[in-house]
């Protein structure tokens, strides 16, 4: 069952895995972003959403921002010492570990997502890909979503709406454009060694189609 939808907003930023300090976005968003972002207006243990292709239907800008980022992480060990009553307290002073880093991220941004999902072995004997279909057409049409969408960070909110017609391609991403090496999304088959998965992103018309995992010219 596939839908279409159709998200926007002023700045974006689809980190490169590449880039340890200062975050630098891919030049479109990643499927794994797409999937994540129609993941929070709709999800369900008996289905699995699967990117299809991702409209490019804006031209692709840059700009340099700084943001307020927060540079530590509570640590496991020391959410163990709190569990066993240490007496350590758990939380994290951003006031002590803000620090400021310059990124440079997408600005107003135009995409359609195209996804299918399908059913998976958690569904209940109820559940049926109509239902699914009903729902996420119903949750589109009045804007409802389990967590604000966002574009790479929660700092850029999404906009979005069922796509009813595509966009045209903007003028200057005619043809082809080679995109480089691409996150497609990260391999949970082994939870104690979860990969990341790369493809060759290739814009055609404006177009992004995104291979099956398991096809030969996806990395891991």
């Amino acid at each position: 069952m596939s839908i279409s939808i159709e998200v926007w907003g002023e700045y974006a930023c689809f980190s490169r895995v590449e880039m340890k300090v200062e975050r630098v976005s891919y030049d479109v968003m990643t499927p794994s972003a797409a999937r994540g972002l129609i993941e929070s207006i709709y999800w369900h243990p008996g289905m699995r959403w699967i990117i299809d292709r991702i409209h490019v239907c804006a031209p692709i800008r840059f700009t340099n921002i700084r943001r307020n980022e927060v540079k530590d992480t509570v640590n496991a060990r020391k959410v163990k010492k709190t569990i066993e009553k240490s007496g350590e307290p758990l939380y994290l002073a951003t006031s002590d570990s803000i620090q400021q880093r310059a990124s440079l991220v997408l600005t107003q941004v135009h995409y359609v997502i195209d996804a299918h999902f399908e059913m998976t072995d958690k569904a209940s004997p109820g559940d049926n890909p109509g239902k699914f279909q009903d729902i996420i057409h119903r949750r589109l049409a009045k804007g409802q979503c389990y967590q604000q969408p966002c574009l790479g960070v929660r700092e850029f909110p999404a906009h979005f709406r069922e796509c009813q017609q595509k966009p045209p391609c903007p003028e200057e991403l005619r043809g082809t454009k080679e995109l480089g090496w691409m996150l497609l999304d990260l391999d949970y088959t082994d939870p104690a060694d979860i990969r990341p998965i790369f493809f060759r992103g290739v814009l055609h018309d404006g177009v992004l189609e995104v291979p099956d995992p398991a096809a030969q010219e996806v990395v891991r």
